[in-house]
């Protein structure tokens, strides 16, 4: 093995310890990405950090403040790249050359237009060796931050689709029976995801027929996600527990021009954000109402249902990743609900497929996860 295969396995090792520290602020930091940082002198590492929230310090100044010695002449490894820009901090490339690093070792670019590239050429005229690691390591840090690249490259966010069917796909029955199709275990993970995302989504009439919260009732919560309700005619009642809770948590109601004047006012008395969505077909106000979602800073919607709603998204185009779960149920019956509808995919070559998917059983469950777009 010749000493630049291990000097890149090295520098492999410390990204990848990087990139472990940024997770572990999952949930915590949108609309800012996940990051962290190792400082490494002599061959040891002196100091580590992570981004803990937005307004809170960077990676870099973390693994900086916390060295056991002068980072002078040290490597930093950082799982993105270095901000260059005034936000609410200070930018990170001042402190790195601040103090003294004297190569810096990145396993991701930020694809925001305040980056993109900005710090790389900020440090390299300050005499500061700059690398970019990718294979491995390099898509690790990539996945961490699907939410932010899809919104910093698209101005919408990444949506998950989630769902819980029998063995023969169905998440009703003809009665229209769903609780509960998924175990225990299997429902606290969704909830566990939900304190992890910006928005969880439903539409109108999983609403009204459930009367959901749509809150992450989990341990550690540090913030509710925003609810979304899809309802085309504002008809979500102001008794129901979303409205009756919009002065805790917000909630908007993505409606269209049908809606009438008098249902979103008395919504927007009630303290819910009304938001009309624009276009000609249902796909075409999915796609608007995203665009909006995002401009409000929303850079993950956990969609959870139901078929309607979940099947306009797919003939957007608009599912990054679905999360199934599969329970040891079967069902039948022509009039029991499938878990998409929509317009669908008339041919099987056109349906979308999967780049990289996992398996993993929950308390009987099987949980699919299938990831349909890297950002």
């Amino acid at each position: 093995m010749t000493a630049e295969t291990l000097a890149t396995q090295r520098d492999e090792r410390h990204l990848l310890r990087a990139v472990e520290l940024a997770a572990e602020a999952r949930g915590r930091t949108s609309p800012n990405p996940l990051v962290g940082a190792v400082v490494v002198k002599n061959g040891r590492t002196i100091g580590e950090g992570f981004h803990h929230a937005a307004g809170e310090p960077h990676a870099e100044r973390e693994a900086l403040a916390s060295c056991s010695e002068d980072p002078a002449g040290a490597t930093m490894y950082v799982s993105l790249e270095p901000c260059a820009h005034h936000g609410r901090t200070p930018p990170c490339t001042e402190a790195i050359v601040g103090a003294g690093i004297a190569r810096v070792v990145v396993a991701s670019d930020d694809p925001s237009g305040k980056a993109n590239g900005r710090s790389f050429g900020v440090l390299r005229d300050e005499g500061i060796a700059v690398e970019m690691l990718d294979g491995q390591v390099g898509a690790a840090a990539r996945l961490l931050n699907q939410p932010f690249r899809k919104h910093a490259k698209t101005g919408r966010p990444q949506i998950v689709w989630k769902a819980a069917m029998t063995l023969d796909g169905k998440v009703a029955t003809g009665r229209g029976s769903s609780k509960w199709i998924s175990s225990e275990s299997s429902r606290a993970r969704a909830h566990r995801w939900r304190a992890e995302c910006d928005a969880v989504a439903c539409g109108i009439g999983t609403a009204l027929a459930d009367d959901p919260l749509l809150t992450a009732r989990v341990e550690g919560v540090a913030r509710q996600p925003t609810r979304v309700v899809f309802d085309s005619e504002a008809r979500l009642p102001p008794s129901s527990n979303l409205v009756r809770s919009a002065g805790e948590v917000p909630v908007i109601v993505v409606c269209s021009r049908a809606a009438s004047r008098t249902a979103t006012e008395a919504l927007t008395a009630a303290g819910v954000e009304v938001v009309r969505a624009r276009g000609d077909s249902e796909s075409a106000r999915v796609t608007d109402a995203l665009s909006e979602l995002g401009a409000r800073d929303i850079q993950s919607v956990l969609l959870e249902g139901g078929p309607h709603l979940a099947g306009a998204f797919l003939d957007a185009g608009e599912v990054d990743e679905a999360r199934v779960f599969v329970a040891p149920l079967l069902v039948g019956g022509s009039r029991a609900r499938g878990a998409l509808e929509g317009a669908g995919i008339e041919l099987i070559d056109d349906a979308p497929r999967s780049l990289a998917q996992t398996v993993e059983v929950i308390d009987g469950d099987v949980l699919i996860q299938a990831r349909f777009r890297e950002w």
